[in-house]
């Protein structure tokens, strides 16, 4: 079988067409504000627009339906090229003078990574960027988060049974869980659910906060992106209510969409019977009480992992540990990377559970990165598996998930993700060091990129920004977050010699 070229194509004319689509609505904020920069956007919708309205011609013309080879060159190719041209609107307003500088930022927003350049190298700050680019940052990772793909399938019908392709390479996890038995359906309910919640998270945040922050907020919280409308990001709002509401919002962004479907039709036992999700809220707690006692001003003379030598005094009350350290395990954990402190001062324990979170990533089916707790939940029951098999070599002994016996190719998956995951992790930190970053730099860009998170460890912390990394440290950093949005095999194959042979 080889590559249907023409239905790739015309299936991301139409994808560039949604994409103008979308650009309108960064125009009109632009038009509301009296910002002269709204043509950018203007001339870069009408331009996508017209491109999609040509593929949207000539879709009559294939007869042939998308197959998976197809559905992964597709996604694959859509957030290069949706990244390419948003892009565009900061070039030609001046808002960025780099092209590099734009199709990073852009990555990093669709990517629903978060990692910015703006407060850095001359790039002005977040608080002085015209409103409709903040809004267009916001409004690329809420596409993003649930991917603009499944948005797709959604309304557009004339991907008919070929939908099935793209979403099984969209869709966040180890498998793709249809809540109905047609993807369409699936994914206006996933949408649904998404807009939803999104609002709920407006309305609650609209006493503490003015609409254009709430809107924005919610947008990047739910798409676990991390992009807010301040340099200070969550914590220059200075509110625990803001801060609370936000940490809530993180937990559900990272929970299982499928789970969230399953709740609002009353089935709350078998969400809370749901693996995943108690190792997910276990993950979630424990992280969470063990930084809260590290960073409490009573509890840090006990133990010397609990101790810093005068740089962090500690949160003087209980309620104010809990609420950095549920803000700061929440938003690392579920990917979403807002912050509220510079969590680089706080104690060694506090720092090792925070890298430990790096590596977690929110539930399968979430809009969350990372690995996914149902992979570690996987890898670890495998590795028992095989230690008791060690004892009993005969014994038949099928892994198990939610009382299912996983299948054998799941597995396989699982296990080649883990080590691509990290392979990947290698050669980006071996790349950024080669192009002159620091040890610690280098592995904490790669990381964060590759789990989509934002920020990360050495020049890099969550005070800090992505302006100083070299220009072509920012192109290898782009790839490496679409890479992990995609969840690395839909990238990697691309690279494959087979994938483009018959």
């Amino acid at each position: 079988m080889v590559l249907n070229l023409k239905a790739v194509f015309v299936t991301l004319g139409i994808l560039i067409f949604f994409l103008g689509a979308a650009l309108l609505f960064p125009m009109l904020v632009a038009i509301f504000y009296g910002e002269p920069e709204w043509w950018t956007f203007g001339v870069t919708a009408i331009a996508s627009i017209s491109i999609g309205a040509i593929s949207w011609f000539y879709k009559s013309r294939v007869k042939q339906e998308l197959q998976i080879r197809d559905g992964f060159a597709v996604v694959a190719l859509a957030w290069i090229v949706l990244s390419l041209i948003g892009a565009l609107p900061f070039v030609f307003s001046g808002v960025l003078t780099s092209y590099a500088d734009a199709f990073f930022e852009t990555m990093s927003a669709f990517t629903t990574t978060g990692a910015t350049i703006f407060g850095g190298n001359g790039n002005m700050n977040i608080e002085e960027m015209p409103y409709s680019f903040m809004f267009w940052r916001s409004l690329a990772h809420w596409m993003g988060g649930m991917g603009i793909i499944v948005l797709t399938l959604a309304i557009l019908p004339l991907l008919g049974v070929g939908g099935m392709q793209l979403y099984k390479a969209e869709v966040p996890g180890p498998s793709a869980d249809k809540l109905t038995p047609r993807v369409q359906e699936t994914a206006k309910r996933l949408w649904l659910i998404y807009v939803g919640i999104t609002f709920v998270e407006v309305l609650l945040l609209l006493p503490a906060m003015n609409l254009f922050d709430a809107v924005n907020h919610a947008f990047a919280t739910m798409a676990t992106g991390g992009f807010s409308t301040k340099n200070g990001s969550v914590g220059q709002f200075g509110s625990s209510y803001i801060d609370w509401v936000i940490t809530v919002f993180m937990f559900l962004a990272g929970v299982n969409f499928a789970l969230h479907f399953r709740l609002l039709r009353g089935k709350t036992i078998t969400v809370l019977k749901d693996t995943e999700f108690r190792v997910y809220t276990g993950i979630m707690l424990f992280a969470t009480a063990v930084i809260t006692l590290s960073i409490w001003t009573p509890s840090m003379s006990f133990l010397p992992a609990f101790q810093v030598d005068g740089v962090f005094e500690g949160y003087a009350t209980l309620s104010e540990a809990v609420r950095y350290g549920a803000f700061q395990a929440a938003s690392i954990i579920t990917t979403t990377g807002f912050g509220t402190a510079d969590y680089e001062i706080w104690p060694p324990i506090a720092i090792a559970i925070l890298f430990i979170c790096f590596f977690i990533g929110g539930m399968a089916g979430s809009t969350g990165g990372g690995v996914k707790v149902i992979r570690h939940v996987l890898m670890f029951k495998n590795s028992f598996k095989e230690i008791k098999q060690l004892i009993h070599p005969q014994a038949v002994m099928p892994i198990r998930l939610n009382d299912k016996v996983v299948p054998a190719d799941v597995m396989k998956n699982v296990l080649s993700f883990i080590v691509l995951y990290l392979g990947i992790i290698g050669v980006g930190t071996l790349t950024m060091a080669f192009l002159g970053l620091d040890i610690l730099t280098a592995f904490g860009a790669t990381l964060s990129s590759v789990g989509n998170i934002g920020p990360a460890f050495g020049t890099l912390g969550p005070s800090e920004n992505y302006a100083h990394i070299p220009m072509a440290g920012k192109w290898v950093l782009s790839l490496l977050m679409m890479a992990g949005r995609l969840e690395i095999f839909t990238v990697i194959i691309l690279f494959v010699p087979a994938f483009w042979k018959r």
